[in-house]
């Protein structure tokens, strides 16, 4: 912000404005097995995100977003419905309006390297000065469609005995620089500053420990990190764009913090002020206080001081307006306009078989079981032709006979199938029959018809999927642009690029051309590749809507789904 507003941004104005609803929040409890993503709303004060796009541990959560079909699905036409399940409410509501969104937008533009990074608020105050209140309300006014707030608290560093002991007699000082993690602090703000996924731990206050569970997040257009010593470290410094302290009474303080620490942590009158006598007081004037110093605006009465939440607000929407992303479709579809096809796609040969598949498949007179049929041969015959490019080691084994074969096994971890619901979903049978207990994944990419944006909606990842090799499945590609987005959420969370196989059983040039480009070490392997892409961005002469013609579905106009029917 131009100049010190910390001037008299003490901001003596007493505005008499009417006390705004306290906002709620929902419970999320993450699996420890599973990458909880976009959608993953915390409940502790640890990290909390603002989207709508919930997830959920089975589909059928999705509403109002894709109808769960079953892979062997029955023969008699039916219209789309979309699941009636409950969905999770708002996450955040006021006396006037419900805030959420509806999916991630791009983090990235269509040659697949990160938009600007995202713009970083820093909150430091005194304990109880209401931090996490002020940031709730400039997420409230700011209405942007994606916030992380993420709190110091998570990054207490994990106590050995002898300080679990003292903590319990309210004798261990957790105001002090040394009982923060910064280093893991850092990492994990400069990762979200990238718009990259990270892990937060969470830490509980009733036993003063470390939770198993970590919480993993994204990164956002805007990032609040808000707590005690905020501005206590250089480096966090570097990583704050907009740095506000929140100036409240220490009568006011100590107030709150003894309802809280009673309320929501379990400890006694007796304790609480012990150690607010002990370390709280003594850590605010000697290491809180002081960073008032480097604060571009102060706040004093925290969430309350309406006029001082106006002028930051209207300088975020100002720094993200300049940061505004644009996802270009016209650049994606004319950049590599009579190319020649990149080395990293593979076509099948067109052998009389399978040039007869297609032939069923792409007539508009096919019946719903000829052309699931047909489509299940060629999916199983594709991934076959796929799993001969992965990575392979030679082992010795020893026949029932005592003879010794000279043979290859899979050099890596293992496999796990990544689907681009709901057509990408079709693929997975044919995959499990192939690969024994192989893990899968799923991805919900869909269009925002206002922006013309591909949004990411859902996302379920196995644990440790960055050391599998992962093939990633979607039943056509026509611009790319839900590939683009599909392989960026992977490589965000760590799987290498060269370690990502990208199937389909139909590609349009145009969409071949986007991923090798924005992804050149991703092998696309696919049936076939048709050199067309009309006005809507339908492959020409294509296979229709392959979702629609496999569950049996009519595609309403508005309908689109993973790349075929995205409508740009």
């Amino acid at each position: 912000m131009s100049g010190r507003v910390l001037t008299s941004l003490r901001l003596q104005y007493l505005v008499s404005t009417p006390r705004r609803a306290e906002m709620e929040t929902t419970n999320d409890v993450s699996k420890p097995d599973e990458q909880q993503t976009d959608g993953d709303m915390q409940t502790d004060r640890s990290v909390s995100r603002f989207d709508s796009g919930s997830e959920h541990d089975s589909l059928d959560g999705l509403t109002e977003h894709v109808p769960r079909c079953p892979l062997t699905p029955s023969l008699s036409p039916r219209k789309r419905t979309t699941s009636q399940s409950k969905t999770e409410p708002p996450l955040l509501r006021t006396n006037k309006r419900t805030i959420y969104t509806a999916g991630r937008p791009p983090w990235y533009n269509v040659t697949g390297t990160t938009f600007k990074e995202a713009f970083v608020i820093g909150l430091c105050g005194g304990s109880a000065s209401g931090k996490t209140t002020v940031a709730n309300k400039i997420i409230e006014a700011l209405d942007v469609p994606w916030v992380v707030l993420l709190s110091m608290d998570s990054f207490y560093k994990v106590l050995n005995k002898e300080q679990q002991e003292l903590a319990a007699k309210n004798e261990y000082n957790f105001d002090h620089p040394d009982a923060f993690d910064f280093e893991l602090l850092v990492t994990v703000l400069r990762k979200l500053k990238k718009g990259k996924s990270t892990k937060v731990p969470v830490y509980d206050f009733t036993t003063h420990s470390r939770r198993k569970e970590w919480k993993t997040i994204y990164g956002a257009n805007v990032v609040i990190f808000e707590g005690i010593l905020a501005f206590a470290n250089k480096e966090l410094l570097k990583l704050l764009d907009m740095k506000v302290f929140v100036d409240t009474d220490s009568d006011i303080r100590l107030i709150r913090r003894l309802k809280r620490d009673i309320s929501l942590r379990g400890r006694d009158i007796g304790g609480i002020i012990k150690q607010y006598n002990k370390f709280v007081k003594p850590a605010f004037e000697q290491y809180i206080e002081p960073t008032v110093q480097v604060a571009d605006i102060v706040v004093p009465r925290g969430g309350e001081n309406f006029v001082a939440l106006d002028l930051i607000v209207q300088h975020v929407h100002s720094q993200l307006e300049k940061r505004k992303l644009r996802w270009d479709m016209s650049a994606l579809a004319s950049a590599h306009q009579g190319q020649p096809l990149p080395t990293t796609l593979s076509v099948m040969e067109s052998t009389p078989q399978v040039r007869g598949m297609h032939t069923i498949i792409r007539n508009k007179e096919t019946s719903r079981d000829e052309f699931i049929f047909y489509s299940k041969r060629l999916m199983r015959l594709l991934i076959e032709h796929a799993l001969s490019f992965l990575p392979l080691k030679s082992v010795s084994v020893e026949t029932p006979q005592g003879g010794i074969y000279e043979g290859k096994r899979l050099s890596g971890k293992g496999i796990t199938g990544v689907s681009i619901l709901r057509a990408g979903e079709t693929m997975e049978q044919a995959l499990m029959a192939v690969c024994k207990d192989i893990r899968l994944g799923k991805i919900l990419i869909q269009t925002n018809h206002d922006t013309g944006e591909p949004e990411l909606h859902y996302l379920r990842l196995p644990k440790d999927i960055s050391e599998d090799y992962v093939i990633l499945m979607d039943s056509t590609v026509s611009t790319g642009a839900a590939a683009l987005m599909a392989v960026r959420v992977l490589l965000d969370h760590d799987v290498a690029e060269d370690k990502i196989f990208l199937l389909s059983l139909l590609m349009a040039e145009m969409g071949v051309h986007s991923v090798a480009y924005a992804f050149p070490k991703v092998r696309i392997i696919t049936t076939a590749v048709d050199k067309e892409v009309n006005d809507q961005f339908h492959i020409i002469p294509g296979i229709g809507n392959f979702g629609d013609r496999y569950f049996g579905t009519d595609a309403p106009s508005d309908w689109c789904e993973s790349d075929e029917g995205m409508d740009f």
